[in-house]
């Protein structure tokens, strides 16, 4: 059975709509508050389930938009009010993450913070738990520690980060230097980073001291540590709404990866530890369809149904993925790799090859000015 880690807290920024996944995810209802796996527990649900054995009770601290709040805390009972923190508007996940790391730091002082995307399916517990307590203890010895999970194959939609040498920190005998981070690379580039198993996909988890954060924060940006330090103090007391209302808006809207990982890990105070444990963004239809398969056992034709599958017909349709959302039957007759969204206001119909590009359809209806559909 898994046990707290003592000192630890959980960052879990929640925001972004996940446009990839439209209508699925929309801006008023977005990926992580969704059960897109079947499990009766949403993307969020399943993140705090994950962390709070890790933690403990009030271990965990929630980052979400105002929007959102409501909805947030309603999905999760076990948090306290004042755990759930609502932006007033998106700045990316450097505010996210520093406003909690500040807020962490005058509630509790110098503790360890994971920060874990709200998004994003994890399955092997005990491997998740391991790669979490190596990680704090690397924290502890002053790094900023990123998760590298074990690449599958040479994706070109994920960034890469590359491990160096092990760091020899007691309790934590994975972790590595972090010789760097490399955006999402084309796929020749990413075949030869896997050749030579120096390389893992990069999830945009860290783990860090709150106040080792900061410190980092100050030196590469001053003005965006100071005012997220000006908002904590603020937060607990009868000024948080004036002191946001003034600071928030002129934050600098960047995210943690270009803000401090990349600069930090040029400088050597970044490590990397291992994760090999199973790991998925659902970022898009090609991601969701292929988790649902193995899920539904699936795998060998590949199709997969999120919703009734007494409402979907196939034909000559191996690896369709539907999502017959609205209550109406759909079929689906010889379109290898489909993708079909039934919704009560928007139908999608496209390919799993076609998966990175339905963004382009939230863009099309934005551009006519159907902000309802989005």
């Amino acid at each position: 059975m898994t046990s707290p880690i003592p000192g630890f807290h959980a960052v879990v920024p929640a925001g972004g709509a996940g446009t990839r996944l439209w209508p699925l995810s929309r801006a008023g209802e977005p990926k992580f508050l969704r059960d897109l796996t079947g499990t009766g527990r949403t993307l969020l649900q399943g993140t705090v389930d994950r962390l709070l054995p890790l933690t403990g009770p009030g271990g965990v601290l929630v980052v979400t938009g105002v929007r959102h709040a409501r909805a947030v805390a309603a999905q999760l009972p076990e948090l306290a009010a004042s755990d759930v923190l609502a932006e007033p508007s998106p700045r990316d996940s450097m505010a996210a993450i520093g406003l909690a790391a500040a807020l962490l730091e005058a509630r509790h002082g110098d503790v360890v913070l994971g920060s874990f995307a709200a998004d994003h399916v994890i399955e092997g517990a005990d491997a998740f738990a391991e790669t979490v307590r190596q990680g704090v203890e690397a924290a502890r010895a002053g790094y900023l520690v990123t998760v590298g999970i074990a690449a599958t194959e040479p994706s070109t939609a994920f960034g890469y980060v590359r491990s160096g040498e092990p760091l020899g920190i007691e309790g934590a005998p994975d972790v590595r230097h972090a010789a760097g981070f490399t955006e999402k690379p084309d796929e020749e580039t990413a075949t030869a980073y896997l050749a030579t198993g120096e390389y893992r996909w990069n999830a945009g988890m860290f783990i860090v001291r709150a106040r080792v954060l900061l410190d980092h924060l100050a030196a590469q940006l001053p003005t965006l540590h100071d005012g997220l330090r000006e908002i904590a103090g603020a937060w607990d007391g009868p000024d948080r709404e004036p002191v946001l209302a003034r600071v928030w808006p002129g934050l600098t809207k960047i995210a943690i990866d270009h803000a401090i990982a990349e600069p930090v890990a040029a400088a050597g105070g970044v490590a990397v530890v291992p994760g090999d444990f199973t790991w998925d963004d659902v970022g898009d239809f090609e991601s969701l369809g292929g988790l649902l398969a193995v899920r539904a056992g699936s795998v060998t034709t590949g199709s997969s149904t999120l919703g009734d599958d007494a409402l979907v017909l196939r034909i000559d349709a191996d690896g369709s993925l539907v999502v017959p959302g609205s209550g109406r039957t759909v079929t689906v007759l010889g379109v290898p790799g489909a993708v079909v969204v039934d919704t009560p206001d928007a139908v999608l119909v496209t390919t799993r090859e076609h998966a990175q590009q339905v963004k382009a359809a939230v863009d099309g209806w934005r551009a006519r000015g159907r902000d309802d559909l989005l």
